[in-house]
């Protein structure tokens, strides 16, 4: 056992989910992992990797076909799956600089013609969006050999970002509208790229759900800020106060 300082109290583990007891997901889990014809990919960031909300160890407990690797950057060699030049898609918002197509505009008949062998290979990226940014960047020469940028088709930068699953306790802010966890994003693309698609972005936001509620049981709730008001207006308040009790 590992000795600990006086007051320091290690959480218990839970050996299956990786999450602390206390918010262990496993009844939430599918008993077999969701099959898919799709290949899920994942690139971890180091530091998201540490984070107690990162969705990506459920995402690959959950679906038979996923795997992650712990990364910055996708090039030859990180993966021998990516050495084939599989067809792929990866997940990133449009910009002007490198556009994206929608997934629902995606010519899937012939991407799955193309790689009948060994299936379609879906790509995410989990980081901040900051990180996220950074990790598509160095990673789009290398993929624009093999692998076509999609997007969901409702990002929207005017629009300020909900809390993950627009819940009502905020637990990670997104930085704008239609900006979700990683393992949304999956699961919505699923929901395009499988034949019974609907069916398991379901499960997997179902389980989302779960995560997020049992999170949320230790979090207060966040109550909206005020507005503040300027200084020339709350002198203007204060005065017409000092009036009325004259």
């Amino acid at each position: 056992p590992l000795s600990t300082s006086p007051g320091t109290h290690r959480r218990s583990i839970c050996s299956n989910c990786q999450r602390p007891n206390p918010v262990c997901l496993c009844h939430a889990l599918p008993a077999n992992p969701i099959p898919t014809t799709t290949r899920v990919f994942i690139l971890h960031h180091p530091q998201e990797a540490k984070h107690k909300l990162s969705t990506t160890p459920i995402l690959t407990k959950s679906l038979l076909h996923a795997t992650s690797i712990t990364g910055r950057r996708l090039r030859r060699g990180t993966s021998p799956l990516f050495d084939q030049f599989p067809p792929a898609v990866y997940l990133f918002p449009s910009t002007s600089s490198s556009p994206a197509v929608n997934i629902s505009d995606l010519k899937l008949s012939e991407l799955k013609r193309s790689g009948e062998n060994g299936g379609l290979v879906l790509i995410a990226f989990d980081a901040t969006w900051k990180h996220a940014k950074e990790m598509v960047k160095a990673s789009e020469e290398f993929l624009s050999k093999f692998a076509i940028r999609v997007c969901l088709g409702m990002e929207d930068e005017k629009v300020s970002g909900g809390s993950i699953y627009d819940s009502e306790l905020i637990l990670r802010k997104e930085p704008f509208g239609g900006c979700v966890s990683t393992m949304e994003a999956v699961a919505r693309a699923l929901r395009v790229l499988e034949p019974n698609g609907v069916e398991i972005e379901a499960r997997l936001i179902g389980i989302l759900r779960e995560m997020v509620n049992l999170q949320a049981g230790f979090l207060k709730p966040v109550k909206p800020r005020p507005k503040l008001l300027k200084k020339k207006q709350l002198k203007e308040v204060e005065k017409s106060e000092t009036s009325d009790n004259v």
